[in-house]
């Protein structure tokens, strides 16, 4: 299935959720439709409106929200008071802000993450998840991330690698972090565009022809929010969100995963799946990473439309 027409929210808001953080919120589409819940990717990506098409408007009551930092929540790119356990508390503040007794849980790469452990966090608020692009934070993942990439991407993996001089290549996600954080625009947005140019090569099937090299402000907050969470290995303990599975291995889940997914490789998704009973991993042909490829897209319609008998 195509996916949806585009919709405007019914309900928007900032939501404080403690200094110095106002989340950005919003609803679409049904107001007494079963409620899902979107989880953007990065961390830092925030949300856009692509992705309330992803839903049957008629049916559900579609609730967006820009984690700490990201997108339209204030500070954009703010660091302070920004960790998964915040994240997840913060998603408990808005479903009581919003009078939402439970919901489907849908995230995508970083959201699959925070999905985890929000649901295993509070299981009895969620009715089931569509996942895509699983992520679970161990340390080989993250490794994976800053230079595995390069098995498939290697001229930008070299272009990523040699943007820092040669005397900090021995760690570059501490480069990175240390430039990203610096005050200064003239060491911040060329570590920033670096960065993204580097992520961006990386997340599609088929690059884009013409890749944008402007950095935006969300793009900075991006990357500064990824080597942040990547430096902390998500404040995730290794190995924690497969080993507390049995807190949500009785509800249902539809793992969606493009098969030459290079930043979130498929054997993390095909490992999430075989430690959950009621998940049914879909391998999308032909797609990488990015949710707005035409098979993956189409596959997280699919996904959404099948749990309408779940809610």
């Amino acid at each position: 299935m195509d996916i949806f027409p585009p919709i405007e929210p019914w309900s928007s808001g900032h939501l404080a959720v403690g200094d110095p953080h106002a989340l950005y919120w919003e609803q679409c589409g049904r107001k007494d439709g079963s409620a899902v819940l979107f989880l953007h990717g990065g961390p830092g990506a925030g949300c856009a409106p692509a992705h309330r098409r992803f839903f049957d408007p008629g049916f559900w009551r579609i609730v967006l929200f820009d984690q700490r930092g990201a997108g339209k929540s204030l500070p954009l790119g703010s660091v302070e008071n920004n960790t998964t356990e915040h994240l997840v508390a913060d998603i408990e503040r808005l479903r009581l802000h919003l009078g939402i007794e439970s919901w489907l849980v849908f995230g995508g790469s970083w959201g699959s993450t925070l999905a985890l452990a929000y649901g295993q966090k509070h299981p009895e608020r969620c009715v089931g998840f569509i996942l895509r692009g699983v992520f679970l934070f161990r340390a080989h993942e993250v490794d994976w991330f800053l230079s595995g990439m390069g098995h498939f991407f290697p001229e930008a993996e070299r272009a990523f690698r040699e943007f820092l001089p040669p005397k900090e290549r021995h760690d570059v996600l501490g480069a990175y972090r240390r430039r990203l954080l610096d005050p200064d625009p003239a060491i911040h947005e060329p570590a920033g565009q670096a960065w993204c140019a580097y992520e961006d090569a990386c997340s599609r099937l088929v690059p884009s022809a013409q890749p944008d090299t402007q950095l935006t402000p969300a793009g900075l907050a991006l990357a500064r929010l990824e080597a942040h969470y990547m430096a902390h290995r998500g404040f995730v303990a290794e190995g924690a969100l497969l080993d507390g599975m049995g807190t949500i291995r009785h509800l249902p889940c539809r793992i969606v995963q493009g098969r030459y997914d290079v930043v979130c490789p498929p054997a993390t998704a095909y490992e999430l799946a075989q430690a959950w009973p009621r998940a049914e991993l879909v391998m999308v042909a032909q797609s990488g990473h990015s949710s707005l490829e035409p098979g993956t897209s189409a596959a997280l319609v699919d996904a959404t439309e099948a749990f309408k008998i779940h809610t």
